[in-house]
């Protein structure tokens, strides 16, 4: 007995220390400093710190266009002897918008304030206030408008760098006026274009129900972090059926960046137009694969013009890099820095030659 006695105390010693150990580690974790309660981490049923954190700047925005009515007929004497008096009708529309500074700058879409001669913006927090356009960007369907309050809730423009098809998202906005919403979807696809929404499209696909209203609002990851700002939907009767796009956050950066500093979006120019490579047209120019598009138009004065690109001249590549299609060859040159060389890897008559040019500056895209 007495050597099972001694056995017992030799090894209760060890026994006991790892179950404090173990319970200590389980305390760390779930209760102690290295718990991520509170911290935007989300339970597996429940978001609700990440709203906490992105809601409060989610905004709702209110635009009124003023309309006069003149005449009711196209008789200039009917009218003067009628004497129809003309009349102004206040024509309110409504989307979200997301602030993204301390300083009151709040990124939404463009389409949401287009041609608005009042801007509204209602907080969460109740309190409201006119808000000023300090520029737009139509090519990809941005704006960026400025309120004068203090106190702001903000969303940093500093989301994943990465957003992966799978990711749980929340869109918040307004949808058809009903009051801020919260609806939960995943990334359908990244990187979605030929869509005709914008002239440059990047798109973030998610299936989580944006609808008219929820434009300009913000798609969240499941830390709070701002991933994109709600665009469009796809829907053949206006209603959300599982197909809504966002700018990623990436984009809506630099678009803000040139907006506070230029007024406009500052992007590199060809002077192109290009159609993209079918496969009927890859055969045709005796190419081997189906890749970049053909140069259909060349502006007078443009840099291709200087530096002797020729309509029917296939442009397959940027600098050694195939482009996938024109599309791409496109967003590539947009976002070239002005005055930057490249060289234009092209097919001429069936011959491949590399053609140098200095990029220019896009013209401001009307709104």
């Amino acid at each position: 007995m007495g050597a099972v006695t001694r056995l017992i105390r030799f090894l209760a010693l060890p026994v006991l220390a790892g179950l404090l150990v173990g319970f200590g580690v389980l305390w760390w974790h779930q209760q102690g400093p290295g718990s991520t309660r509170g911290q935007g981490a989300p339970s597996p049923d429940s978001y609700a710190s990440a709203v906490n954190q992105a809601a409060p700047a989610v905004v709702n925005i209110y635009t009124t266009q003023i309309v006069s009515t003149g005449a009711i007929t196209q008789d200039p004497l009917f009218n003067r002897f009628m004497e129809q008096p003309r009349r102004e009708r206040a024509l309110a529309s409504l989307g979200s918008g997301v602030i993204v500074a301390d300083d009151g700058y709040i990124l939404t879409s463009y389409h949401v304030i287009r041609d608005a001669d009042e801007i509204l913006v209602s907080l969460r927090d109740g309190r409201d206030a006119p808000a000023r356009v300090v520029g737009t960007d139509p090519e990809t369907d941005l704006a960026l408008l400025q309120i004068a309050l203090e106190d702001l809730p903000k969303i940093e423009l500093n989301g994943p760098d990465q957003v992966t098809v799978g990711d749980v998202v929340l869109a918040i906005g307004n949808p058809l006026g009903v009051g801020q919403t919260v609806s939960m979807g995943i990334v359908s696809a990244t990187g979605r274009s030929h869509l005709g929404i914008a002239t440059f499209e990047n798109f973030i696909q998610t299936d989580a129900a944006i609808n008219r209203g929820n434009s300009g609002g913000a798609l969240i990851d499941t830390r709070g972090h701002l991933i994109g700002i709600n665009t469009a939907i796809l829907s053949s009767t206006g209603g959300w059926q599982g197909i809504g796009f966002a700018t990623p956050a990436s984009i809506a950066r630099e678009v803000m960046s040139d907006l506070i500093e230029h007024g406009r979006v500052i992007r590199g120019y060809l002077g192109v137009t290009v159609q993209d490579i079918t496969p009927s047209l890859a055969e045709t120019f005796d190419m081997d694969r189906v890749a970049g598009g053909v140069i259909t138009q060349v502006v007078v004065d443009s840099p291709a013009n200087q530096g002797g690109l020729q309509p029917g001249d296939v442009l397959i590549g940027i600098d050694g890099e195939t482009m996938k299609d024109g599309y791409e060859a496109m967003n590539r040159i947009a976002g070239t820095a002005p005055d930057t060389k490249v060289t234009l890897n092209v097919i001429r008559n069936r011959t491949r030659m590399d053609v140098e040019v200095t990029i220019g500056t896009r013209p401001a895209a009307e709104g």
